[in-house]
């Protein structure tokens, strides 16, 4: 289990993105990443119900409880580690959510410029 350093897109620790939900490829509350996460789960994101129906017509469906895979639903405000390649999608869609740069990992530039991800910028 090979993990990436923990860098966000600033060059920074990478920040915890959320525990209620607990986020993260790892479940660990911070979109780290390795060579075992094949989705890149790198982009803290706050969910929006434009994005979650998106999500859904394109075929992940993030609203919708799976307890048998221990997962609640999301809800639009709540904050998730995206995969980077559906965010691409929804930013040439128009429907990308707001993204937290301290909480996404320095990957996710190999799919989003840091100008596209600072437009949507949630961070104060």
């Amino acid at each position: 289990m090979s993990r990436e350093p923990s860098k966000n897109v600033l060059g920074h620790p990478l920040e915890p993105c959320s525990n209620a939900p607990k986020t993260g490829f790892y479940r660990d509350g911070c979109c780290n990443t390795g060579d075992e996460d094949l989705g890149v789960h790198t982009v803290c994101v706050e969910l929006t119900a434009e994005f979650l129906e998106f999500s859904k017509r394109v075929g992940n469906d993030l609203s919708t409880p799976r307890p048998e895979f221990a997962f609640p639903g999301l809800k639009p405000g709540d904050r998730w580690c995206l995969c980077a390649s559906r965010y691409r999608q929804a930013l040439d869609a128009g429907v990308a959510p707001r993204v937290f740069l301290r909480s996404t990992h320095a990957r996710t530039l190999r799919y989003v410029t840091l100008a596209e991800l600072a437009a949507h910028a949630a961070d104060e």
